[in-house]
């Protein structure tokens, strides 16, 4: 049985019944759905709080997929959590803040594969910073030219869609991966497409916003050399 992951329908869901259905041995809490995102893909798991039918809270430490094939996703509880048997019901609840600024951050970062159209080699996604590594031969980036070009994609207020197709798919598509460190997640028989309709086309399991104008105001903040060929670009919300 795999975890419903009702984030990647709809990001913008704050909250979910659900109904434990094992306990592992380090304690995590495997739900039939789930709104909580997993750490993956330089994604930071969501925060939150599950609450039991007897309005017991028990707040989430971390989520991750506790599976090979990354179909099963655990909610580990914090420290001196109130305990849950399998068959109880649940109320997840996500931090909504920080998802939202993470989502803002993570379509952001979309946007500067597109202006920078290099071989990403790394990333992390954070609520108000952010940063992507680029396999770039020549340095000489400009921050405010890039920060411009970002403001530009983001005024044009382009929808933000998604969709699925199969590894075949993407097996015979393999321009469509810009990612060398984080490959797309593969194995179920379809991937997740995350579109900026004019601007970028990418595999991404990530929670994004509904079009570019929920960005808002953004600057890249420094440009870093990490390696001969390796340039760290660091993107902030403001």
């Amino acid at each position: 049985m795999a975890t419903d992951c009702l984030f990647r329908e709809d990001s913008y869901l704050k909250d979910c019944s659900a109904t434990v259905v094992a306990i592992n041995p380090d304690g995590g809490i495997v739900l039939d759905r789930t709104v909580f995102y997993a750490a993956s893909g330089g994604q930071p798991a969501d925060r939150g709080i599950l609450t039991t039918a007897a309005g017991d809270a028990i707040s989430v430490a971390n989520v991750v997929y506790c599976d090979p094939g990354k179909t099963l996703i655990a909610h580990l509880p914090a420290p001196s959590a109130a305990t849950v048997s399998v068959g109880d019901k649940l109320q997840a609840v996500i931090d909504w803040d920080i998802r939202y600024g993470r989502m803002r951050m993570h379509t952001g970062l979309h946007l500067l594969s597109a202006v920078l159209p290099y071989p990403v080699t790394g990333g992390s996604v954070g609520e108000a910073e952010s940063r992507l590594d680029f396999d770039i031969p020549d340095a000489g980036l400009d921050k405010d030219a890039i920060t411009a070009k970002l403001a530009d994609m983001i005024a044009a207020d382009a929808a933000v869609t998604s969709r699925w197709i199969s590894d075949a798919e993407l097996e015979a598509n393999p321009a469509l991966v810009k990612t060398m460190a984080v490959k797309p997640p593969m194995g179920t028989g379809r991937v997740r497409l995350i579109e900026i309709v004019g601007y970028d086309l990418q595999p991404c399991g990530g929670t994004h916003i509904r079009n570019t104008s929920e960005i808002g105001a953004v600057r890249v903040t420094q440009v870093e050399k990490k390696g001969k060929l390796n340039r760290r670009v660091r993107l902030a919300l403001f």
